[in-house]
């Protein structure tokens, strides 16, 4: 055999057994970190979900089952028990080809379950943590929660900061906790990053545009995450979410959904929750009316294909 042959037989060898190790040590360590992020809830054993592993069959796409996702951004500090910053619902139904995504505005009035007043939904999870305010969130929509997925906003900073940081684009200028945000292409810092996401009262959209820019960092964050520089820090990255995001999704569920779900979904469409704000004893609440939250959870029930309604 040429000398030559030999050496791209070796090579070819070597690029092999690199792949298939680096393959194993990613599933390894992206197991490891859905394990670090797995936080099951006490009410799942009464909330029946429209998903389980005997309906994802790739084999068999007619079984693919719509599901809902209720997104929980955290805004939790040392010596506070947090409030939900944003809560965001994304009903997926793969026979749709689509997405439905809103988002719940923070001071929306509501029944705040298991404590038996009506309050901001925000406060939901500073009196009972992630299950109250699922619960709180699936009575508001009169529809059941399938997964949530909780990510602590204080954890976006070390999150940014690991892959390098991030770059946005500002719509109009302002100022925030001690930073100045310019119109046009920022590069941001994990600091900056979340005063850039948290700010609300100079935004002429307020709550929505808010809730924009949160939806424009984490896209930021996926963008930058498969960049070969996030790459090399790759365990640092999944260490930041392994800590900074949890979910009663599970690994096999993940990737389940991820092979499955996710080549079939075409589009993503969204709706606003219209409302008005109103002061109660002194206190700022968004105020839904009740046809309004008919009007919601009926088209959530047509997206999703189940029939009826309130």
């Amino acid at each position: 055999m040429k000398r030559w042959m030999k050496i791209s037989i070796c090579v070819c060898i070597v690029l092999v057994f690199g792949i298939a190790g680096t393959l194993l040590y990613l599933n390894r360590a992206v197991n490891t970190m859905a394990k670090q992020m797995y936080e099951p809830l006490a009410l799942e054993d009464r909330s029946p979900s429209t998903l389980n592993m005997a309906t994802l069959d790739r084999a068999s796409e007619d079984t693919l089952k719509p599901f809902i996702v209720l997104l929980i951004g955290v805004d939790e500090r040392q010596k506070d028990s947090g409030r939900s910053d944003s809560l965001m619902l994304l009903a997926v139904n793969p026979a749709k080809e689509s997405i439905l995504m809103f988002n719940i505005p923070r001071d929306t009035r509501t029944n705040i379950i298991g404590r038996g007043i009506e309050d901001k939904i925000n406060h939901a999870y500073a009196f009972g943590g992630t299950e109250m305010s699922v619960r709180t969130v699936e009575s508001f929509i009169n529809f059941p929660i399938d997964y949530y997925i909780k990510v602590n906003m204080e954890g976006l900073v070390h999150l940014v900061d690991s892959v390098g940081g991030i770059e946005v684009e500002n719509h109009f200028p302002f100022s925030y906790n001690g930073f100045s945000f310019e119109k046009g292409i920022l590069a941001l810092n994990g600091e900056k990053a979340l005063s850039y996401s948290r700010m609300r009262f100079d935004d002429p959209r307020g709550d929505l545009g808010r809730n924009e820019r949160q939806r424009e960092i984490i896209k930021a964050l996926v963008r930058q995450s498969i960049t070969w520089k996030s790459l090399t820090n790759l365990q640092s990255i999944m260490d930041e979410i392994g800590q900074s995001v949890k979910t009663n999704m599970q690994f096999e569920m993940m990737k389940e959904i991820f092979l499955s779900y996710r080549p079939k979904i075409k589009e993503v469409s969204s709706l606003e929750i219209e409302g008005r704000g109103q002061k109660i004893n002194s206190i700022y609440y968004f105020i839904v009316d009740e046809s309004t939250r008919i009007s919601v959870h009926n088209k959530l029930a047509n997206f999703m294909s189940v029939e009826g309604g309130l």
